[in-house]
């Protein structure tokens, strides 16, 4: 459809399709067929052609037929979008936080005290001063030196997060992911073409893998989640496309697994540096994982959740509580998880078009 849509505009207009002429096509596509509106964006067809950042389908199109460069026109006009979790936010009212000299009383005070209510509070009351730390490139790589209780006490990124943003917000991928997500994602996989790994994701997700398998697949949970990302395909960074990242790849930039009898030090040591955050499962198998970790530059966080869902709960909010940025393999999967699920800078983050189609197809499902 979008060829042919091009193919009329390059008829019509020539070798320069107008601004104007794109974008009615865009509208022209979701008014004909609502089930492709994306209800998160402001006009509903942004996926097919955004006219503030000139990008969608019909524009990529329109390149590839082209091959030329993006004109200079189209370059100024280009509004730049920086939501996500490096966002220096504007954070409301927080009772009870501390400055000056108390600030760093409370901050002495957590690294000794063994009173887990204690630490909650002194965190909570330190919160605004954390996030200057993290928000000043000169300090923020000591966060996890100067407030260490995250690497020992469990829920102090949930803490956090909900300081951010709310209860509401924080609570949102939980109560809707199962009820009201994952049926579908598992409906929209089944239209891909099939491989041997997405077969085998979905049988973990539908949970009719062996009992007597030697390696036993992930549990259901998580399973649906390397599904959604055989439907968000990992897209390399940069201009320059370097190698292309394969969904098995990207897996592991998510979630490794560890015996639970080893030594998590040697996972550490084995494992190359990697400044994004992912989960470390540890069990005696991977369909029986009794504890979750973040790994942070090489630093070990406990995640307060036991499963696998709660777990990439905190995963993924502790982008924003550290303020570090998408791996780029997984960019796609949890830009759609926040704008989408956690509904948090839906206007102002870069999506891509496949982000964005994803969420019309899914949200108009029924």
């Amino acid at each position: 459809m979008v060829n042919i849509i091009v193919a009329h505009m390059h008829e019509k207009e020539g070798r320069t399709v107008s601004k104007a002429t794109k974008e009615f096509h865009a509208l022209g596509i979701v008014s004909l067929f609502p089930s492709l509106k994306d209800p998160y964006s402001k006009k509903g067809y942004e996926h097919f052609y955004d006219i503030q950042s000139n990008k969608g389908f019909l524009e990529w199109r329109i390149k590839t037929v082209q091959r030329k460069s993006r004109t200079t026109s189209a370059s100024q006009s280009r509004v730049e979008l920086k939501g996500g979790p490096t966002l220096s936010r504007t954070i409301g009212t927080i009772d009870d936080q501390r400055m000056g000299d108390e600030c760093l009383e409370a901050v002495s005070l957590l690294n000794h005290t063994t009173d887990r209510d204690l630490v909650f509070q002194k965190m909570r009351e330190t919160f605004h001063y954390r996030q200057q730390i993290l928000h000043n490139p000169q300090r923020s790589a000591d966060v996890l030196q100067m407030f260490p209780r995250f690497l020992d006490v469990k829920g102090l990124i949930l803490q956090d997060f909900s300081l951010m943003f709310g209860a509401e917000v924080a609570s949102r991928f939980l109560e809707k992911w199962n009820t009201s997500f994952k049926e579908k994602v598992i409906q929209e996989a089944r239209n891909l073409k099939e491989t041997a790994l997405l077969k085998q994701h979905l049988k973990a997700v539908l949970k009719e893998g062996s009992d007597t398998t030697d390696d036993p697949e992930w549990d259901s949970d998580m399973a649906s989640l390397f599904v959604l990302l055989h439907l968000l395909t990992p897209q390399p960074a940069g201009r320059k496309r370097p190698k292309k990242i394969s969904v098995g790849e990207a897996t592991d930039h998510l979630v490794k697994f560890h015996k639970s009898f080893q030594s998590l030090d040697d996972h550490l040591l084995t494992t190359e540096g990697n400044p994004q955050p992912y989960l470390l499962a540890s069990g005696t198998s991977k369909a029986q994982v009794s504890t979750f970790y973040i790994v942070l530059d090489r630093k070990v966080l406990p995640c307060q959740s036991c499963t696998s869902l709660g777990a990439f709960d905190e995963l993924f909010k502790s982008h924003f509580v550290f303020s570090v940025k998408y791996d780029d393999a997984l960019s796609s999967l949890y830009t759609f998880l926040q704008t989408t699920v956690y509904n948090i800078d839906i206007s102002t983050t870069e999506e891509t078009p496949r982000v964005k189609e994803l969420r019309a197809r899914l949200l108009n499902k029924h």
